[in-house]
């Protein structure tokens, strides 16, 4: 007689168990949303890496309104608007971020950054202090030398442009930052070195060709650098050099050089042909 009772707290214990483990119907969901969140998140870095800056930030608006509580949207609308050169949004998004529960000293860095880019030196100043002052990353060191240049603040900015450039294996672009800080205080020859040292890690990087130019033209020497150039660049910087003489009043010299820039390049060279007709009307009237 005691069979029926012990098949009922049998089947009594097997529902218990079943009511306390999740159903199918459960691990599905949960796997469901597991892989919905893994193609959000990979959607999202398509966009930031692909689409467009306009794309982007629609994108991320729409999505960060309809998922007010993921802060990775919220990042990818800052990163966006500052894509599309709008930095005073962009700044606007860094803080809807900080104040969300997740934020990061990185993300702190990257507002400060926005407000550099709208002009804002006071503001970035005081997010980069916000920082702990152990937290350090070549971003934070070369936007605060950035700010210190904006005060002409030169030994600080030297300071971190050495601590930025030694934090990162493409130093590259830093010192061009730095080269042309020196640049700004009429030190030539320091910042001719830096832009060269910039070039051996990007023989590519124009920007500083065309800034050697200009550090070796502040020295009255308008011979073209010897570095790595196509024809279109050679004529681009003979055009800068020509340009620099003019502006110091070596007239003849620069006229020289805007000229050799004129038949140096493989196609019209339209503003430096306007550089040099200028030129000449001035010399005539």
């Amino acid at each position: 007689m005691r069979h029926p009772i012990l098949v009922t707290l049998c089947i009594t214990g097997v529902l218990g168990l079943a009511a306390c483990e999740p159903s199918a119907d459960d691990d599905i969901e949960a796997a469901m949303e597991a892989v919905n969140a893994v193609d959000d998140t990979n959607l999202s870095q398509l966009m930031l890496s692909t689409t467009s800056p306009e794309e982007g930030v629609a994108y991320f608006t729409r999505a960060s309104q309809e998922k007010p509580d993921r802060i990775d949207l919220k990042r990818g609308l800052a990163i966006s608007l500052v894509r599309a050169k709008q930095p005073r949004q962009a700044a606007n998004a860094w803080r809807e971020v900080l104040a969300m529960e997740d934020a990061t000293e990185d993300d702190k860095i990257a507002l400060a950054d926005a407000l550099i880019r709208d002009g804002d030196w006071d503001g970035a100043q005081a997010a980069l202090n916000s920082v702990p002052p152990t937290y350090e990353t070549f971003r934070r060191y070369r936007l605060e030398a950035m700010v210190a240049d904006s005060k002409k603040e030169w030994k600080k900015a030297d300071s971190y442009y050495e601590v930025a450039v030694g934090l990162t294996t493409t130093p590259s672009a830093v010192l061009n930052n730095w080269g042309y800080s020196k640049l700004a205080r009429g030190d030539f020859a320091a910042a001719e070195k830096l832009f060269t040292q910039a070039l051996t890690y990007d023989p590519n990087l124009f920007t500083a060709k065309n800034n050697i130019a200009l550090a070796r033209a502040g020295q009255h020497n308008y011979t073209l650098p010897v570095v790595e150039m196509t024809q279109v660049e050679r004529a681009q910087l003979l055009h800068t050099l020509g340009l620099a003489a003019v502006k110091q009043g070596d007239v003849t010299i620069g006229k020289g050089l805007l000229q050799e820039a004129v038949d140096s390049h493989p196609q019209h060279f339209e503003s430096a042909v306007r550089s040099l007709r200028a030129l000449e009307d001035n010399v005539i009237n």
